[in-house]
Formats: structure tokens, sequence, C-alpha cells
């Protein structure tokens, strides 16, 4: 039997100039905790595992809500494994991750991995929702296949919404079903781990980044809004995750240089 589960919190400022979280709701195998956070201002709440999930045939489901004001980092314990199980009859697993941040607000979406084990069909669609003046910064990796093994079929949809007006609209498909060329020299040339990072900020209306590479396998797009995405291929997880790490130290602390000088 497959399992269907909603995980929900939502975040909001409260009188000591931190961030409260009134709502932290668990569900399945989605456990949210709150952790400690090393930003004062922020709340940090770490998704932790409780069985493996997603099987082929799961219905998951994350939504969370940042009210105006308030700050949040939401990181996770460990990789997240898409497996074929016995679940589902065959049918795909679905996870639907829905994010609101609003005015003056600030979420931080910092997931581990998605590991697409051999077998395994799943779509991961994360929409999200920004008020003018939130900020975002998102990470998503994605590795095709354990150590040794082929990919499974994985699709996975971003779609980014600021003030209403779209921001971004991206689908990637891999695996198994996945329209020809996905492997290819043109899309992966033979890498099996592929990651985004994308970072919304105010800041970027009035000093937008040029487009550039980030080395061999990495570059930076600025998008037509206040935001930029940085894509990257890697050969494993770890690789992927040195080259999206080192744009994100370069982005925010230009971020930071940019308002000090202000």
């Amino acid at each position: 039997m497959s399992v269907r589960a909603t995980a929900r919190l939502r975040a909001e400022p409260d009188a000591r100039g931190s961030t409260a979280l009134p709502v932290l709701e668990s569900a399945g195998p989605l456990a949210l905790r709150r952790t400690r956070s090393p930003l004062r201002p922020y709340a940090r709440v770490t998704i932790v595992g409780a069985m493996s999930a997603p099987l082929n045939g799961d219905r998951l489901a994350l939504e969370a809500e940042v009210a105006d004001g308030a700050r949040l980092t939401v990181d996770a314990a460990a990789a997240t494994v898409a497996l074929p199980g016995a679940r589902g009859d065959g049918e795909p697993s679905t996870y639907a991750v829905d994010l609101s941040v609003g005015e003056g607000a600030v979420l931080h979406w910092l997931p581990e991995q998605l590991i697409s084990a051999h077998g395994s069909d799943l779509r991961l669609d994360t929409r999200v929702e920004l008020a003018a003046t939130a900020r975002l910064l998102l990470r998503e990796e994605q590795i095709l296949g354990r150590h040794g093994e082929p990919t499974g079929a994985l699709t996975t949809r971003l779609t980014v919404r600021r003030a209403g007006r779209p921001l971004l609209d991206q689908r990637l498909a891999f695996g198994p079903g996945a329209p020809g060329g996905w492997d290819g020299p043109a899309v992966l040339g033979g890498h099996r781990a592929v990651g985004q990072l994308l970072l919304a900020d105010p800041a970027f209306e009035e000093a937008p980044l040029p487009a550039r590479l980030l080395g061999p396998t990495a570059a930076l797009t600025p998008l037509a809004g206040p935001a930029v995405l940085v894509t990257a291929v890697a050969a494993d997880a770890r690789l992927l995750r040195a080259i999206l790490d080192e744009a994100m130290r370069e982005l925010l602390d230009g971020l930071k240089a940019d308002r000090c000088e202000g």
C-alpha cells in the first residue's frame, strides 16, 4: 500500500527579534525537527527521514510558509533516496513542495541530495511564491543512480513566482522515459550529478550580475527579475556540492559587501 503524507510548517517573527515556528507538523516519512541555527534571527528546521521513502506509488507533500519578516533555514539530515519498492503497482511516486515567502522574509531552502535509485520513478514538483521584497536561497541536487548502478526515472520541475509574476519555470527529465539525448554530450556529457542554485534578492534589481562560466561544468545566468541561477553538472555528489558551495559563498559575500557599502 502506498504512503500519502503532507508535512507543514510556518515561520513568523517573534517579540525577541528572532523567528518562531507556530506550526511544525510531521507526517509519514517526513519528520520535521527544530534544530539550532548559527544565525540568531533565523529559525532552523531539519527534515529527518522517518522511513524509506519515496517508494514507487507514494504521494508526499511538504508545505512551508515564511510569514512577513520571518527568517528560516530548512535543511535535511540525510539524502533522499527514491526507491522502486513494492508499493504502488508500478505507479510513479510524487513529491510536491510548496514554499511561500512573505514581504521582507528570508528562506534558505537547502535539502540534501535526491538520489534516483535504479528502478525508481519519481516526479518532484517544487513551487515557490515570493513577495516583492522576499529573499530566497534554494539548492537542488539530483544524483542519477547509486554507486555502480544506472539511474531510475526522475522528472523535476521548479516553478518560482515573484509578486505574482513568473521568475523561473524549469523542467528536467532523466532516465527511462526521458526525451532522447538526456545523457548525451549536449546535456550531461556523461556526468551523473546535476544541480542548481537559485538566489533571489531585491538587491539584484539595482546591480544585476552578468552571465558567466563558473569553471568547466557550471554557469551563472541572470534571470528576468532580481535573481540569478547557477546550474552545474559533475561526476559525483561530492564534486557537485563543492561547485555549488563555492558559488553560494561568492554570491552571498557579494551581497553582503554591497549592503555594507550601501
